[in-house]
């Protein structure tokens, strides 16, 4: 049997008033704008996560957490990153 604090919470929409719902809604869009922002400003992210899956995809691991642990603490990896923005800052 799971304990409690494995257990996930039971979502009830009655506990939040309309305004803190109205608050919450404006608090969930200016997170995913934010968010958004710093995707497009940090092409690096968008290179590792994309890197990322198309190892995964080529070699189809068998144990995924072990081969993201491999992939993400390769320490090639930042020179790897370097190179390929590098690279689409000459292509534009």
């Amino acid at each position: 049997m799971a304990s409690p604090a494995s257990r996930p919470l039971a979502f009830d929409v009655g506990v939040l008033s309309p305004a803190q719902l109205e608050q919450l809604r404006h608090f969930k869009i200016q997170t995913r704008i934010a968010n958004e922002k710093y995707l497009r400003t940090h092409k690096e992210v968008e290179l590792l996560v994309a890197g990322f899956f198309r190892e995964m995809f080529l070699k189809r691991p068998e144990n995924i957490l072990e081969f993201a642990a491999d992939y993400f603490t390769d320490p090639r990896l930042p020179n790897k990153i370097r190179l390929q923005l590098m690279k689409e800052k000459k292509g534009t």
